[in-house]
């Protein structure tokens, strides 16, 4: 099944060349495309003035239009508000997938069907297609490779796919679109990527976090798995677990940070193979295969973006899921995403809350 051709589409532009090409190859293939750039954050990488005059300029050389909306309000709530609550609750979050469900699927939705659009894209490097098997649209994995982004849009509402629109899905490499930019005479074309959370643009959540909450350097004790003082920390929002460098301990082997007990102030540190588990419990779920994971179901897993897939049984629990790997994996993060695949298809994922 076919997206109907000759639609209205609303398409989300940062202002970098994949979304650029993106409204190139949505125009080529016949759709009526508006290009738009949410405000998020003042003077953040991905929506500041060089941002939207790079995506306006595009949009004026294919001359299609282009609008700009205020979701400041909408970006602190939902992502910035999580993100700071996170660290303070000793876990490490991806405000990627937040933007994602809230802002680029969310806000930017609601705005696509107040300007009458049938769809909305992105320049993520994913798949949306209809699945004969499964009856219904479903996400999938792009052709990108290690640049596939499926793991940060499991969050996104599911009525939403078949609305969807990835027009980098079946391209292999980031040349690729370069190439098809310097063909266009898209002056983006060679502008280098951004890979910091956008609105941290010098990579520092340390002084993000001190600057824009009550999270403050808090000095407390470093002990192992026994309660032996090892050192001391400085805030427990400095550490994150699979942590080596940066302890100040001396230790005949190395340690490394296990986990947290918020109620005494302390970082729990151990040896490597503690960081080893093989069972986890994942909750805030967002299935978009199947409405219910009735009995135990073999998928592969991915802990962090940057991770490989693993192999695992997952089962349902009420409003969360058991997840057993069949081989221990390593510095397993609450907070991060589990994201479950069977074959190239996402069937869904949840926030790591505990491991085992």
């Amino acid at each position: 099944m076919e997206k109907e051709e000759n639609k209205r589409v609303l398409l989300g532009m940062s202002g970098g060349v994949d979304s650029s090409v993106s409204a190139l190859l949505l125009k080529e293939q016949g759709y009526e495309v508006i290009g738009t750039t949410l405000e998020l954050f003042v003077g953040s990488s991905c929506c500041n003035q060089n941002t939207y005059l790079d995506a306006k300029n595009v949009c004026n050389a294919l001359e299609m239009p282009h609008f700009t909306y205020d979701a400041k309000k909408e970006f602190k709530t939902c992502v910035i508000d999580d993100f700071i609550g996170c660290y303070a609750d000793c876990k490490t979050p991806n405000p990627c997938i937040e933007c994602n469900k809230y802002m680029k699927f969310g806000f930017m939705y609601e705005k696509a069907k107040e300007l009458g659009c049938q769809y909305i894209a992105t320049g993520h490097y994913a798949k949306t297609e209809y699945s004969k098997e499964y009856k219904r649209w479903v996400l999938k994995k792009s052709n990108a490779g290690k640049k596939d982004q499926s793991y940060v849009l499991w969050n996104i509402p599911k009525e939403l796919i078949e609305h969807i629109l990835f027009p980098l899905s079946d391209f292999e490499t980031k040349e690729e679109i370069r190439q098809i930019a310097r063909e266009a005479n898209l002056k983006v074309a060679n502008k280098p990527d951004s890979e910091d959370i956008c609105f941290i643009p010098d990579g520092n959540y340390k002084k993000f976090l001190e600057n824009n909450s009550n999270i403050k350097p808090k000095q407390g004790n470093i002990v192992n798995k026994d309660g032996k003082i090892l050192g001391t920390h400085t805030g427990l929002y400095n550490y994150t677990i699979g942590q080596r460098k940066g302890l100040g301990i001396s230790n005949p082997v190395p340690l490394f940070v296990l986990g947290f007990n918020k109620e005494n102030n302390e970082v729990i540190v151990g040896e490597e193979n503690e960081l080893y588990k093989k069972e986890i419990t994942v909750s805030n779920i967002n299935l978009l295969l199947v409405d219910e994971i009735r009995d135990w179901m073999e998928v592969t897993v991915k802990t962090r973006y940057s991770s490989k897939e693993a192999s695992a049984n997952i089962k349902q629990e009420g409003n969360t899921i058991r997840v057993v790997f069949d081989e221990p994996q390593r510095a397993i993060t609450p907070g991060q995403s589990a994201v479950f695949y069977i074959g190239d298809i996402v069937l869904g994922g949840g926030k790591i809350t505990e491991a085992v």
